[in-house]
């Protein structure tokens, strides 16, 4: 299993959930997060606008995902098609439980 984390814009989640749930992606996870890159967030008229206030963070999104490791290509390849602006993070995942029903590993997620 692998633990797929999108760092990305809020205009391009809704693109990347639905073309993963067409490729059978189950969950995701998304969290809304302040961080910064190389590329400086826009800066932002204050004070009657006659200053610009450049925030030193800009907002982003997290989107994760775990599946199996046969979906990583796809994953990857629809991520990529609907998102052009982020970072893609992928880890193994060793075991995973669902606490409702006791499944583990891959029936888990």
């Amino acid at each position: 299993m692998i633990r797929i984390e999108v760092i990305m814009a809020e205009n391009d989640i809704t693109k990347v959930s639905e073309g993963l749930k067409k490729t059978g992606v189950g969950g995701l996870t998304v969290f809304k997060v302040k961080g910064r890159g190389k590329t400086i967030p826009a800066g932002i008229h204050a004070s009657k606008g006659t200053k610009i206030f450049t925030p030193e963070f800009g907002d982003k999104y997290v989107v994760v995902a775990v599946l199996p490791d046969s979906g990583m290509d796809g994953a990857i390849k629809i991520i990529r098609e609907n998102s052009k602006i982020g970072k893609i993070f992928v880890t193994p995942v060793t075991h995973a439980i669902d606490l409702a029903t006791g499944v583990e590993d891959e029936q888990a997620i």
